[in-house]
């Protein structure tokens, strides 16, 4: 039974890091997957680099594996002189050499009640951002995307393919939240599931309204006379347009609550902003010249 350097087979040095240990195996798992490497050698190649990664991404796999090294035959010491070393984890697919059973046993777990099989691990986990509108996070529903899909940590898109996906948008969402699509990540190479999707939420600025948490602020445009007079408008509002009474006297900057007519939980917020007509006629003109001479009003009270 020939002995099997786990640490060549990565092409790591006996000292390197878990990280070290992990980027080295998905560099040889992506060179020899027999899905892109037609070599008749590659599947092979690619068993002996999953049992490699199999033991020492394991803390006690690799303890016993360093700890015995060559002389494997006595590596059953290891679990108390019967049955195999311990490997305090999962084992993530079938097809492992004589060697890793002499050590490990047929399933990389150590023999006896209260153990069983793990399941093959997952995949890593994708996260994106996704660009929604407001009106979008306010009344949730269902969309479909469409994302590139890309290599783990490097950002690479490793298909030029998009992929579609149905979602469902839960109604009054915000930034920064997410949502997990369960096994729509990257595909495991150890034959395991695929990791899950999280898409983070980004609503996009809007073109007349500005989200303040869970309350919603409109500018409305009033002329001098409905805010001297007051008078009634329809103003819009998420879910469409709404009466609202102007009182006679409004300033500039005040604010009218309409509530519970922003996010859920939280109110629209109408902030009064007077606009005069401009004095571009003479008929104009005379106009504002009269009304100098009929009011007697100073606005400014420093």
């Amino acid at each position: 039974m020939k002995y099997q350097d786990y640490y060549q087979i990565l092409g790591v040095e006996r000292d390197a890091a878990t990280p070290d240990i992990k980027k080295a195996y998905r560099k040889q798992a992506r060179r020899y997957h027999p899905d892109v490497n037609s070599e008749a050698s590659a599947e092979e190649k690619f068993k002996e680099i999953n049992e490699a990664y199999e033991v020492l991404k394991d803390t006690e796999k690799r303890q016993a594996y360093d700890r015995y090294g060559s002389d494997w035959k006595h590596g059953h010491e290891f679990n108390g002189g019967g049955g195999h070393p311990s490997a305090g984890g999962g084992f993530s697919g079938g097809d492992f050499s004589d060697f890793f059973e002499s050590m490990f046993g047929s399933d990389g777990q150590q023999s006896g009640p209260g153990r069983q099989r793990q399941a093959p691990p997952k995949g890593e986990d994708q996260h994106l951002k996704l660009d929604i509108s407001l009106e979008e996070a306010y009344l949730g529903g269902a969309k479909t995307i469409q994302f590139s899909r890309q290599e783990p940590n490097t950002g690479k898109a490793s298909s030029p393919e998009l992929k579609k996906l149905k979602i469902n948008i839960p109604k009054g969402v915000s930034t920064g939240q997410k949502i997990r699509l369960g096994k729509q990540g990257y595909e495991s190479p150890h034959g395991g599931d695929a990791g899950d999707l999280y898409l983070e939420m980004s609503i996009l600025p809007h073109r007349i309204y500005k989200l303040d948490g869970k309350n919603i602020n409109l500018r409305l445009p009033l002329t001098p006379w409905e805010a001297a007079l007051g008078t009634t408008l329809k103003v819009p509002t998420l879910d469409g347009e709404v009466g609202l009474k102007i009182k006679p006297g409004m300033l500039s900057g005040q604010r009218i609550r309409l509530k519970d007519k922003g996010m859920p939980g939280g109110d629209q917020m109408v902030e009064v902003m007077i606009q005069t007509p401009p004095a571009d006629s003479e008929e104009t003109q005379k106009f504002y010249s009269d009304m100098k001479e009929q009011f007697d009003f100073n606005p400014r009270t420093f």
